[in-house]
């Protein structure tokens, strides 16, 4: 007999909630097989069978809470039992239907019109899985003998001269459990949905970023003319070299490198009264998945081609989507971020991902007109914006920040300088 334990669930995880079970009780399980599927903070973590057998019991439901190391099941050695043929093993119930003494002495239910005592022991209420009547020693021999199940038969149905158990007394009504507000009934066309851990923990964690940075934003607009320009011209020889497309994020990401390396404090952290200054430059890109937002890492982005960062940002959000993310590919993030133009958005304020202390924000790309040179023209224009923790990034820190990102997204061709 083995033991099924929460695996280890990474850095700075200690629980987890039972997404679903991948086995049923009674099933054949093979060593390395997935048995269950643990749902995180941030990742779904599969559980494996460490040994063949059967899964004979399962201790842990969906939507439990179990905590690293905890038994969840139980796979005992052997192989899953076969079906059993349908007449092979019948039933103790379908036993005592089949029973026909031939001599009247032997245990039967009467077909005559039953006596005084037998009508009330048979009217007695009856409960599955209790005896109804207390049987002796010779009783239970005699019904095991007929193959009768004494806990589907009511007292005094056997003539065996068994007396009637004294009905149960009447069990008070409970009284009714007060429900606490958060759980009061609904109307009709309302629903209680339980939050998965992932939002929950996505929940937990923004309100603490707001309770914890002084968060400010800063905002900018961006012509995205060369850019669109360039992505056009170049868009289908770089598909056709690299397999991916050429899109606004690698663009970005190395605009944000560029921007960093003249302010580095935006690629910092805070621990107690010290600042953590990090001169490597791994970057968050937010996806959103039906489970919520998650945010895989670039790493080392300013050692990247464009290609480079393109293939990994599409490798990541394909697996970010199917669940397949590891853990440390949503770890050790220096920067974020997130595109809410991809669905529409036209202005909005990012939420710092702590403990970073910057997160960039891209829009819809909007046509309006704008002044270029005393001229009135429209152009392709982004808003843009620049979440910051105010304890140790100052505002000119921060505005001259994003200037410098709209300055290398307006001049594309200073990012192979500068990015």
């Amino acid at each position: 007999m083995a033991e099924v334990k929460v695996p280890s669930l990474g850095e700075s995880i200690v629980e987890a909630t039972i997404g679903q079970w991948l086995k049923r009780e009674g099933d054949a399980v093979e060593s390395g097989e997935a048995i269950a599927e643990l749902e995180t903070d941030k990742v779904n973590v599969e559980v494996i069978a460490e040994e063949s057998g059967v899964l004979t019991q399962i201790l842990k439901q969906v939507g439990d809470t179990v905590a690293i190391g905890d038994v969840i099941a139980v796979i005992a050695e052997g192989q899953a039992p076969s079906a059993p043929a349908q007449q092979s093993q019948p039933s103790n119930q379908a036993q005592a239907e089949e029973v026909k003494p031939s001599a009247p002495s032997a245990p039967q239910v009467q077909a005559q019109a039953p006596s005084a005592q037998q009508a009330s022991a048979q009217q007695q209420v009856s409960v599955p899985g209790e005896l109804l009547v207390r049987p002796t020693p010779s009783l239970r021999r005699a019904a095991a003998a007929q193959g009768i199940d004494l806990r589907q038969v009511q007292a005094g149905a056997l003539g065996l001269g068994a007396k009637p158990s004294a009905p149960a007394a009447p069990q008070a009504a409970p009284a009714p459990a007060v429900q606490p507000a958060s759980q009061a009934a609904l109307r009709p066309d309302e629903e209680r949905i339980r939050m998965s851990r992932r939002r929950a923990t996505i929940a937990k964690r923004l309100v603490e970023a707001q309770h914890t940075a002084a968060m400010l934003t800063t905002f900018n607009e961006v012509d995205m003319s060369r850019v669109i320009e360039i992505r056009k011209r170049r868009k289908d020889a770089f598909r056709e070299k690299y397999g991916v497309g050429l899109g606004y994020m690698s663009f970005f990401t190395k605009a944000v490198v560029g921007a960093l390396k003249q302010f580095p404090l935006l690629n910092a952290e805070i621990q107690g009264e010290d600042m953590i200054v990090k001169h490597h430059y791994d970057i968050g890109i937010a996806v959103a998945t039906e489970g919520g937002l998650v945010v895989p890492v670039v790493r080392n982005a300013d050692r990247l081609t464009f290609a480079e960062i393109e293939q990994q940002i599409a490798d990541l959000a394909a697996r970010a989507r199917a669940n397949k993310l590891s853990l440390e590919e949503l770890q050790g993030g220096t920067f974020t971020i997130t595109n809410g133009g991809t669905f529409g958005s036209l202005f909005s304020t990012p939420i710092l991902n702590a403990p970073q202390v910057g997160i960039l924000g891209m829009h819809n790309i909007v046509e309006r007109p704008v002044a270029v040179n005393g001229q009135v023209e429209i152009r392709p224009m982004m808003y843009i914006a620049l979440s910051y923790d105010h304890r140790i990034v100052d505002g000119a820190e921060a505005v001259s920040f994003l200037v410098t990102v709209k300055r290398l997204i307006e001049d594309p061709e200073s990012l192979l300088l500068e990015g």
